[in-house]
């Protein structure tokens, strides 16, 4: 199919852009690399009347790290950039590790980090790390802006807590607590595909090797990313042993995650695969972080 007739825009500033979506609200939408929007443009899921491109925005396109020690990254990033800039490897390297299962390079190439947030789609992998990372988010509108976390961006199925006038502009990634360990784990059908179930994991090691902090969130099993903080608090004060990632991965998947039946897999082995990928995510992070310890 083709999209239903729009209005198109190339902004050559962010003042620019933000007059255009100021003026058209709900009707206009942002173009960054289009691997959402185009699509859902040609099945005429979506209609703007006016399509506002912002790849003319090269201050939107940057890595960097701030003096509070924090991790920026503009809205206009490429994907592909997250898995080659030695900085995200350093400051991020949960982001860094994740980013090679987001669909293909010739995908990573065009697509934005701003553009898969504030999609919001449930089965990618960049909200479940934003979510695990306690990102914060930058939106701007014209005359001002504000920061919310990803907790408060995510709130519904491709929805966020964007207005129609605002654009995310920038993303800050605070820095990685010592003796921590990260590991995303997913399970699709082809490298590339939507994963049918994955989790990202964050545990902090405190005196002894006892747990300190835990964080599991999970994609595609819901119409929002996924937190499971009641399966990380049976972490907390644990030695990080095998009956204790078992008894996390039982809890994340049967209480708190809400994976709905497809045409690929049924509620209930969704709910096996979290438990089981739940598990080995574990195992990588608790190794991560006896290295990060020693």
């Amino acid at each position: 199919m083709k999209p239903a007739p729009f209005e198109y825009v190339a902004p050559g500033s962010l003042e620019e852009a933000l007059a255009v979506l100021g003026e058209h609200g709900d009707d206009a939408k942002i173009l960054a690399g289009g691997q959402s929007l185009v699509p859902m443009m040609n099945f005429r899921l979506a209609q703007p009347s006016m399509l506002v491109d912002c790849n003319r925005l090269a201050n939107l396109d940057f890595v960097r790290v701030s003096e509070e020690g924090e991790l920026r990254i503009g809205a206009m990033t490429r994907q592909r950039r997250l898995e080659r800039d030695p900085l995200v490897a350093r400051h991020a390297p949960l982001l860094h590790g994740t980013v090679p299962y987001v669909a293909h390079p010739q995908i990573r190439n065009r697509g934005t980090v701003g553009g898969s947030l504030a999609h919001a789609d449930p089965a990618s992998e960049l909200p479940v790390v934003a979510l695990t990372r306690g990102f914060r988010l930058r939106l701007h509108r014209s005359g001002s802006d504000r920061w919310v976390t990803a907790e408060d961006f995510f709130v519904g199925l491709l929805e966020t807590a964007l207005e129609p006038e605002e654009m995310l502009t920038e993303i800050a990634i605070p820095p990685l607590p010592s003796r921590t360990g990260w590991a995303f784990v997913e399970m699709a059908r082809r490298h590339g595909d939507y994963a049918q179930v994955g989790v990202a994991v964050l545990v902090t090691l405190g005196e002894q090797g006892i747990c300190q902090d835990a964080k599991l969130v999970y994609l595609s099993v819901g119409e929002t990313p996924m937190a499971a903080p009641r399966a990380a608090e049976l972490l907390i004060g644990s030695s990080l042993g095998e009956e204790d990632f078992a008894a996390a991965a039982a809890m994340a998947a049967t209480h708190e995650i809400d994976p709905g039946a497809d045409i690929h897999a049924t509620e209930n082995y969704k709910r096996h695969l979290a438990q089981v990928l739940t598990v080995r995510a574990l195992r990588q992070a608790r190794e991560r972080a006896v290295v990060a310890d020693s």
